[in-house]
């Protein structure tokens, strides 16, 4: 008897379905896309409605030969790619190369990996969805057209190897202006004047701030001002004014879509972008669990939606009631709003059953899975729960005509914050702070003794560089790029060169900003925030049939070409200058110079091609090697993963994962390491594991 064929992406993902459909069922795996333009042209045929000539993607021959042959022995096709645009166009490519009719029943959906979900699917075949195969179409062909023209351009204008695209180049746009601001900042001056107070005769001190006057509130300017309220201040008789106490509530978060993901693994675990969903595929695709076999641990993770099924709901709801009582379960589930430029085509980010706790698994999962999976599993059980509950007071105190103002602020009720707190991308933010701030019982009209007044002088900041997880917010607020472009857009303008990390923060190259103002003067409306927002709404159109993708291909391409035409006659070749480094070039004797390279700065003589020398650049750090006293220099791996060894390698064998210090530590004497904490804070631990001894913040 024939078997029916279930086609999905991955292997992993072919395993863990195989095992829910049994015997009668073949699952093949078609490793990713099998058809695609062209990689050695255009590829699309301008003249001919921006037709795409998709070709066989190379290396791809013997799978698809595979496919064919267990398609001809097959009674019933699925084709069960993932649940979005792209994984859409996966099974129309598919369904050509197989000659499926993509009006048939032959499509498969599901968003999470479970076998209550694949069967209902099996169940429910549907035709493949032509809107959504030509909003992906759609996209392809206006990268492609962006990419394969101004590339060359940016190539023999500037340097071999960059490349331009609708979102990286926005996105390099917004790492520069950030930039510029910064640079561009000149701080104002301010000062602030804290009192610290008793009650009249008494010893518990609490603090209130200079707030101004009945009328208003002032900030002193300068030290002069500031002085002269602090004379009028000193001998004073001051009161409570007024006191005003509530509540306050803090709702749940939602749980996560990709974007608010990939922003919390950066903040929480200090996962890039693209390790975020490279472990959230992993999840998602199906771990082997002992006891369970290959099961899907999260629901389908390139989302922009928060909504989350009845079923899902109402599983947690009763979870939370068993686990932490009735108090902490709503009355009823709660409801959160999605972006209106959100597609709601499936679930928020959630476990597919909370039932398996983070710790229950923990022994089948890596280290980073069980990370990943535990964020998750809480995010979303917090989603679910009430909210922490807060008393709040708030004191004015009055001297001589000006107001002092303390905030005191009591949790009397966690709710959520039981099993979650939301990070932020500023340390320093007290939003979610979860200190109480205890204020001694006062009354109106009571006396208070001013014991120290102090002044303070501040300046006004620049705003913050951006991370990768406030980056991946501010292109979402935009309307910029969707869930799966984000990890791949920061990967790029990375491995550009256009972009560099220095410890959390992007900070754009030289060269960032030369291609930047290249795009900006020549292509404005590639770079245009509004424009490019404006694209993404004209592919969600495609998607719900209002538009016609290759329409809005000619809109777009018709100025584009004259822009392309008039930016090849106007720019001139741009030097990119090199740094100069003291290093001399052992084969022809020039001063070596520093280039950008996969895996950051390396040394090149400049004579090239005639000389293709090449040597790491060796980045020295004010430590000494505890094993013969050199100097410990970073270096690298082949896969760019970065590690602390002695500049007398190989006569000095040492090595570390962590950045030794100079530190000794005070139980056994070993060298101390610097770790990082979640906030990005620096603290020193022995070296010596079975000591144990942290440095204390």
């Amino acid at each position: 008897m024939a078997q029916n064929l279930v086609i999905v992406e991955s292997p992993a993902k072919a395993q863990t379905i195989k095992k829910f459909l049994g015997k009668s069922y073949n699952v093949e795996a078609s490793m990713g896309h099998v058809r695609d333009l062209p990689k050695s042209r255009l590829g699309v045929d301008i003249e001919n409605n921006f037709e795409p000539k998709y070709i066989t993607i190379r290396g791809k021959g013997k799978i698809i030969n595979k496919l064919r042959k267990e398609a001809q022995n097959a009674s019933k096709i699925y084709l069960a790619t993932d649940p979005d645009r792209e994984g859409e166009a996966i099974s129309w490519h598919i369904a050509h190369l197989l000659d499926i009719d993509p009006s048939s029943t032959c499509r498969i959906e599901f968003n999470e990996i479970t076998q209550q979900a694949i069967k209902n699917a099996i169940k429910n075949p549907r035709a493949i969805n032509m809107n959504l195969v030509d909003a992906q179409q759609a996209r392809r062909v206006l990268d492609r057209v962006v990419g394969y023209t101004i590339s060359p351009l940016l190539w023999r204008k500037v340097k071999k190897g960059l490349s331009a695209g609708r979102v990286q180049s926005v996105a390099t746009r917004m790492v520069c202006e950030r930039e510029k601001e910064i640079q561009e900042f000149i701080p104002d001056e301010y000062w602030t004047i804290t009192g610290k107070f008793t009650k009249h005769g008494g010893t518990q001190i609490f603090e209130a701030a200079f707030y101004g006057t009945k009328e208003q509130k002032i900030t002193p300017k300068d030290e002069e001002q500031t002085n002269t309220f602090v004379k009028e201040l000193q001998d004073a008789d001051f009161y409570v004014l007024k006191i005003k106490k509530g509540t306050k509530k803090r709702s749940a978060p939602p749980p996560f879509i990709t974007s608010t993901l990939q922003q919390e693994a950066y903040r929480k675990l200090g996962f890039s972008a693209k390790k975020t969903m490279m472990i959230a595929q992993q999840l998602y695709e199906g771990i082997e669990i002992k006891g369970e076999g290959a099961v899907g641990l999260i629901t389908y993770i390139r989302t922009d939606s928060i909504r989350v099924s009845q079923q899902a709901q109402n599983e947690a709801l009763e979870y939370i009631k068993t686990k932490y009582g009735q108090q902490y379960a709503p009355d009823k589930p709660n409801q959160f709003r999605s972006r209106r430029s959100a597609q709601d085509a499936h679930e928020a980010i959630r476990p597919t059953s909370i039932l398996r706790e983070p710790e229950t698994i923990k022994t089948s999962l890596k280290r980073d899975q069980y990370r990943l999976y535990r964020l998750i599993y809480e995010r979303f059980l917090a989603s679910q729960m009430t909210p922490a509950q807060y008393e709040t007071v708030t004191i004015d105190i009055a001297g001589n005509e000006y107001i002092f103002r303390a905030n005191g602020s009591r949790k009397i009720f966690p709710g959520h914050t039981v099993i979650y707190l939301e990070g932020t991308d500023n340390d320093s933010d007290e939003k979610y702070s979860e200190k109480d701030i205890q204020l001694p019982e006062l009354s109106e009209g009571e006396k208070v003794d001013l014991k120290q007044l102090i002044p303070e002088q501040h300046f006004t900041q620049p705003p913050s560089r951006y991370t990768e997880a406030s980056l991946v917010r501010a292109l979402e607020e935009k309307g910029i790029g969707r869930p799966s472009t984000y990890a791949p857009t920061l990967s790029t303008i990375i491995s550009r060169g256009y972009v560099i990390r220095e410890k959390k923060y992007l900070v754009p190259t030289e060269l960032g900003f030369i291609v930047n103002d290249l795009m900006t003067e020549y292509f404005p409306d590639i770079v245009d925030y509004k424009f490019t927002a404006e694209m993404e709404k004209h592919l969600d159109e495609v998607e719900e049939n209002k538009k016609d993708w290759q329409e809005i291909v000619r809109e777009f391409y018709i100025p584009f070409q004259d822009l392309l035409k008039q930016a090849d006659e106007e720019i001139s070749k741009i030097q990119v200058r090199e740094e100069v480094s003291d290093v001399i070039c052992d084969k022809c004797g020039a001063n070596m110079v520093i280039k950008m390279g996969r895996y950051g700065k390396f040394l090149a003589c400049p004579n090239f091609p005639e000389c293709r020398n090449t040597k790491p650049l060796v980045e020295k750090l004010d430590v000494h090697c505890p094993n013969c006293g050199g100097t410990v220099v970073v270096r690298h791996t082949k896969k760019g993963r970065k590690f602390y060894g002695c500049e007398n390698y190989p006569k000095c064998d040492f090595v570390s994962w962590d950045m030794p210090s100079e530190k000794k530590c005070p139980n056994c004497g070993s060298y101390m390491v610097i770790k990082t904490r979640k906030n990005w804070e620096e603290y020193a631990v022995c070296s010596d594991k079975k000591c144990g001894y942290k440095e204390e913040k």
